[in-house]
């Protein structure tokens, strides 16, 4: 028998855990992996350069990615849009940390945490 591949686009826990039932995943086990399964790419917009570096650290410390202009090393801009990528679990986690930070890290943890861990 040939082995295939088969796409699953969950992007909510609901759908994700409907699949890890479809092939017998344990019940703990799917509590233990929907959030690592699920990923979530997107762009901020406007945020200050100075937010933007400690954003990228927070992000790759989680095991996430968030890509920022060059000018935000040097800080040679205020501002930058942000590209990030992470599991739900990464985002948790970043949220966490994003919301003791200044420039205006905490309303973004906020929308975050609003538009993909709720």
């Amino acid at each position: 028998m040939e082995s295939n591949i088969i796409i699953i686009n969950a992007t909510n826990p609901p759908d994700l855990e409907q699949e890890l039932g479809n092939i017998g995943v344990s019940d703990r086990g799917i509590e233990i992996m929907k959030e690592k399964m699920i990923f979530h790419c997107f762009r901020l917009t406007n945020v200050d350069t100075r937010a933007a570096n400690i954003l990228k650290q927070t992000m790759l410390s989680r095991g996430g990615e968030a890509a920022v202009s060059a000018a935000t090393v040097n800080l040679s801009a205020a501002h930058t849009d942000v590209i990030i990528g992470a599991t739900r679990h990464q985002l948790r986690q970043a949220v966490a940390r994003l919301r003791e930070q200044p420039w205006g890290l905490r309303p973004i943890a906020e929308k975050i945490e609003e538009e993909f861990l709720k």
